[in-house]
């Protein structure tokens, strides 16, 4: 078995380095004489956006302590699958610099937003890929045992935070302005503190 020091620490790092990144899509507005204040809010979207994606990456980043925290050990299938969610992470930063970007065009938006969306439900998809695998296919590796209903209602739990990221996807032909919305609806929904009987590390979207 492979110690699981090396897997958070690399974690770690690659989320780190993703939240940081999405404050480069903020600009300083360039001095062209015109007001600052007026500047500052055109870039509306791009604060917008960084929010969404920070608190996001932030939430995944508890999850993932408290998921790994269950671990004793990790094996090559679980580092496989750590890396395929941090590529998911590690994307995050391009898609929201590419909807900041877009929102207010006439041409484009729509794509831009799906593209976020789409972004934020591969990477839920990615975690309860990884979540459940250890959960039902690793159980030996897991520091205490879980019983059938704590497994199912950590299931549930992360499986319903695949549903408004997709909703949020489908909607963004109609309006990317309601896709961005919803996934800061879910963004504001998940940063609240687990009810006491909830399991941290089931509580959020991913």
């Amino acid at each position: 078995m492979i110690s699981k020091v090396r897997l958070e620490a690399f974690s770690d790092g690659v989320i780190a380095i993703a939240i940081t990144l999405l404050v480069l899509n903020i600009d300083v507005p360039p001095h062209a004489g015109g007001q600052l204040a007026h500047r500052l809010g055109e870039q509306w979207p791009s604060y917008a956006a960084y929010a969404v994606s920070f608190i996001t990456i932030g939430i995944i980043w508890i999850n993932h302590h408290g998921m790994v925290s269950r671990l004793a050990a990790v094996d090559h299938s679980i580092l496989m699958l750590n890396l395929l969610l941090l590529l998911s992470i590690g994307l995050l930063p391009w898609t929201t610099a590419l909807i900041a970007e877009y929102l207010r065009e006439g041409s484009g938006q729509h794509l831009a937003a799906a593209i976020y969306a789409g972004s934020f439900l591969t990477m839920a998809s990615a975690f309860y890929a990884m979540q459940r695998h250890i959960l039902q296919n690793r159980r030996h590796l897991l520091t205490e045992a879980f019983d059938e209903e704590r497994l199912r209602a950590i299931d549930r739990r992360n499986r319903f935070g695949l549903i408004p990221y997709a909703v949020a996807a489908a909607l963004a032909p109609l309006s990317a302005y309601v896709t961005l919305a919803i996934c800061a609806v879910i963004a504001a929904f998940y940063a609240l503190p687990p009810r006491p009987q909830q399991d941290p590390a089931g509580h959020a979207a991913p």
